[in-house]
């Protein structure tokens, strides 16, 4: 049985994406150092649920469901802008872009968090936290790289970005190569006008 790594998010359109990509790049010039992994700006979505592994039959399964879930929900705005860090932004270990998440945007991710754990997926530990992550800090940084790091992200500002206008969710294949991962969309579930 062929198993596979997928995901369920929100595409970003390409102006956001570029504006991620310069972001990314003057952050890069300023950190400079190695144990930053960043995002490739057309692989930055918005996660709604992390699947991890996921077998053929349960792809189907899967399909329907997202399909059935994408039509319980209307089209919807979301503003991009902001900077910040997981767990702090003094001690960053993922850096991100916030999204300014309105109650429809909880409630498509509540459900398909609901419908997925029915299915059998684990149930997310934390809370659902909006956002659009841009690098991954390693853990084999040293207390001073984290240190300068988190002095970097401190004192850089982004403003609004733009706004988004979700109308769909997306399945995505994930799979992970020495260069990074590559994320291949199986299904694109429209939302209600």
């Amino acid at each position: 049985m062929a198993v596979i790594r997928a995901f369920i998010a929100i595409d970003l359109p390409a102006e956001i994406q570029a504006k991620l990509d310069q972001i990314s790049s003057h952050l890069r010039e300023q950190c400079s150092i190695n144990t930053i992994r960043w995002v490739p700006a057309n692989n930055i979505h918005l996660t709604l649920k992390f699947l991890g592994e996921v077998s053929s039959t349960n792809l189907e399964l899967l399909t329907k469901l997202l399909q059935a879930e994408a039509t319980r929900h209307h089209c919807f705005l979301i503003d991009v802008g902001g900077i910040g860090a997981f767990p702090t932004i003094r001690r960053p270990r993922v850096v991100w872009i916030g999204i300014q998440a309105p109650p429809a945007l909880m409630a498509l991710q509540r459900s398909i968090e609901s419908e997925t754990v029915r299915l059998g997926y684990a149930a997310e530990e934390r809370p659902f936290s909006a956002h659009l992550t841009l690098a991954r800090v390693s853990h084999n940084a040293t207390p001073d790289e984290v240190r300068k790091t988190g002095e970097v992200l401190a004192s850089y500002k982004v403003g609004p970005l733009g706004v988004v206008n979700v109308r769909s969710v997306r399945l995505f294949r994930s799979d992970l190569q020495p260069g990074g991962a590559i994320y291949t969309p199986l299904l694109t579930a429209q939302l209600s006008s």
